[in-house]
């Protein structure tokens, strides 16, 4: 089953979707997906929300909502490196790529940070440039200093 449900959060509108038991997507603001989403709050949701909310007022530094992205093996290898990155700590594009065996592939690297597609749980905020500037993010420049500021790292 696929289910979708938005939320009013700290930081905004976050809409969240779920198949088959794990989260699939999390986007930054309010989101129309296709028919073949049913608009539910189910339990998975409930435990994501709240997740978040811990996450947002700094009660939570890791998550335990299933997650199952979508990607390339490559992205998926990327994504399961993000999630090793601690709470509060940022790692250069530069050490990613030699974390995943690609130590010519900053930019490989930095396209797949850009793709994941469950922000926040799969820390991609956390990346930032070699030379301690932000970089790039999906989802703009205010929303990742946001989350760093959450995580009381200071830019």
């Amino acid at each position: 089953m696929r289910s979708i449900y938005i939320y009013d959060t700290v930081i905004g509108k976050i809409t969240i979707l779920t198949e088959n038991g794990a989260l699939t997507n999390l986007y930054f603001g309010a989101v129309d997906v296709d028919e073949d989403y049913k608009y539910e709050e189910t339990p998975l949701h409930k435990q994501a929300i709240s997740e978040l909310t811990e996450y947002f007022a700094k009660k939570r530094t890791t998550f335990t909502v299933p997650l199952n992205p979508s990607g390339t093996e490559f992205q998926k290898k990327v994504w399961a490196e993000l999630t090793k990155i601690p709470f509060g700590k940022v790692l250069a594009y530069k050490d990613l790529a030699e974390n995943v065996n690609n130590p010519k592939g900053c930019r490989a690297v930095g396209n797949a940070n850009g793709k994941n597609p469950l922000p926040i749980f799969i820390p991609c905020h956390r990346v930032i440039a070699s030379d301690g500037k932000l970089g790039g993010f999906s989802c703009g420049l205010d929303m990742k200093i946001k989350l760093l500021s959450i995580e009381g790292v200071k830019i």
